[in-house]
């Protein structure tokens, strides 16, 4: 018999009592859509948590920390130089590593002055600060520029006042764009001069540094860019040299005899990662070769702990449900076998093979599923677009904009094949009876 008949005789049958089919019909689809619904909503957790961690920085970022940059005397062991990044950068799934040469630095613009830390990082790295206003200069450039976050401006201080943001009902009234800014690098100068202990000290030179961009933002948003002060690396290393000559660079550690070193000395490096998945793996070598590191997936990893767990016991919730439908299907079945016992025993008199007999109660049964995944399926896009419209629990619990229930195709399509396989499992021991029932006894049965 062709698959096409075993459909329609199944059909048939089901239409034949309507309403005992609604009603089984309608446990697959609250069960499928119990199930949906609370998967959905594990889905749009984690994928809120990725969001939500990637607006604090680059997700295929891995931070590496020098163990005495801040000892004052350094060792060499495990220091963070040029040599180490051209170490760091031969390593697999590594696309380029950024030094962070970190310089205190006094800010000011008219009576506003801010004490500060000026970064310098690669052009890799600045390339990922999205700019609101200015732009990243460009690469044969060889004017040193300052990128500020969008944060900056909340942090200077009136000097003649003392008054700070805190205790102001406006931001200062700075423009670092369309305004001149002048920089001090010799800040331990600068207090000197300022001590009247020490008032033969003279005030170190200003420097007049244009701004390059300004990070988006608004004074309270929060981003990785949002309090730094940002410079191309190079250009930062050549300023730096200039200013103080022989002298020892502010910020920079001295060896055991306390004198500086040759060469710069980073506090940090950024190692960027080819991609997301080898994060992990990029940094477990370099925490093997005795550094410290962090980035977003070692924290996004934890999280994902939890709401796999959150999933797992939402899906099982649904579950339930899924499973009582199934009680219900395997009911039909026997209520159906037990009605038609006499036509049972017809088909098998008539020679039918009996795997004609079990095809057709398992496609009833899994009609019945499919249906009900179908309809089920529905009515969880509509459960979940009223939760995302009418709620907007996904900006409410997570401080972003997006959706806390998300129905991607792989769970749109394994409902349906998952709720056509309860159905079929559930009918299955039914269909095993229908095709055990003897054929004499069928035919007498009235």
């Amino acid at each position: 018999m062709r698959f096409l008949d075993l459909l329609a005789m199944s059909v048939n049958n089901l239409k034949r009592r309507k309403l005992r089919t609604f009603l089984t019909v309608l446990g697959v689809i609250i069960g499928t859509a119990s199930v949906v619904i609370m998967v959905s909503l594990g889905v749009g957790l984690n994928d809120l948590l990725i969001k939500q961690y990637a607006s604090y920085g680059d997700m295929t970022l891995v931070t590496v920390f020098s163990n005495n940059y801040y000892s004052g005397s350094a060792s060499e062991e495990n220091m963070l130089t040029d040599e180490t990044a051209a170490e760091f950068e031969k390593l697999e799934h590594v696309e380029s590593v950024s030094p962070r040469l970190q310089s205190s630095v006094i800010i000011k613009q008219g009576v506003y002055i801010q004490d500060t830390t000026v970064y310098g990082v690669t052009r890799k790295y600045l390339e990922g600060m999205p700019m609101a206003e200015g732009k990243l200069a460009d690469p044969g450039d060889s004017e040193l520029k300052f990128y500020y976050g969008n944060q900056v401006r909340t942090r200077f201080d009136n000097e003649k006042t003392g008054e700070s943001f805190r205790n102001m009902e406006t931001p200062p009234n700075v423009d670092l764009i369309g305004e001149p800014v002048f920089v001090i690098f010799d800040v331990s100068a600068y207090d000197q001069s300022r001590n009247s202990s020490d008032s033969g000290v003279k005030p170190p030179k200003k420097y007049l540094v244009p701004t390059g961009g300004i990070g988006e933002g608004g004074d309270s948003d929060y981003n990785t860019y949002s309090y730094g002060v940002y410079a191309d690396i190079d250009l930062l290393k050549a300023e730096l040299k200039r200013i103080f000559k022989k002298k020892q660079i502010p910020g920079q550690p001295t060896n055991s005899k306390g004198k500086p070193y040759p060469y710069f000395i980073y506090d940090q490096m950024m190692v960027f990662v080819d991609d997301m998945d080898n994060v992990t793996e990029v940094q477990k070598k370099l925490s093997d070769m005795g550094y410290q590191t962090d980035s977003q997936m070692e924290w996004i990893e934890q999280a994902q702990q939890t709401y796999g767990i959150i999933q797992l016991v939402l899906g099982g919730i649904g579950a339930v449900s899924l499973f009582v439908a199934a009680i219900g299907i395997a009911n039909t079945m026997m209520m159906s076998i037990y009605e038609r016992t006499k036509e049972i025993g017809v088909i098998k008199v008539l020679g039918c093979d009996l795997r004609n007999i079990r095809n057709m109660f398992l496609i009833e049964s899994g009609f019945i599923g499919f249906m009900g995944g179908v309809a089920g399926l529905l009515i969880s896009y509509a459960g979940g677009y009223a939760l995302n419209h009418f709620l907007s629990l996904g900006q409410a619990m997570m401080g972003v904009d997006g959706d806390i229930s998300r129905i991607p195709l792989w769970l749109a399509g394994s409902a349906i094949v998952f709720a056509v396989f309860v159905g079929m499992a559930a009918g299955f021991f039914p269909s095993l009876r229908a095709m055990r029932l003897s054929p004499l006894a069928a035919i007498r049965n009235e």
